[in-house]
């Protein structure tokens, strides 16, 4: 009987994280993501309410420290919306997403 490590499960709102057993909950039901999904919603979650750009999370997510093509952010951005709510991630306009806490 292990005890969760504390401060491992991290909410905003009715979406819950689970950064040790990389576990998604949304309204207490488990959400499936992707690997990169995951890493994602990781990176956010890390830093809720800060700016991250696309460069940013290019170079965290998928290891392009180059600046690749920036709409394989954009594309996973959306995907992972459409998995745990439209509104959660956040676009701010010409300098890339944030979290909402």
């Amino acid at each position: 009987d292990e005890e969760p490590l504390e401060g491992s499960v991290l909410t905003f709102g009715d979406l819950e994280v689970d950064t040790e057993g990389m576990e998604v909950r949304k309204g207490g039901r488990s959400v499936a993501l992707t690997p990169t999904e995951m890493r994602l919603l990781l990176e956010f979650s890390a830093a809720p309410g800060t700016v991250l750009s696309r460069d940013r999370l290019l170079e965290r997510v998928w290891d392009y420290g180059w600046g690749g093509d920036t709409r394989v952010v954009d594309v996973h951005v959306q995907r992972l919306r459409g998995k745990i709510g439209q509104d959660r991630i956040e676009t701010v306009r010409g300098f890339g997403y944030k979290l909402r806490g």
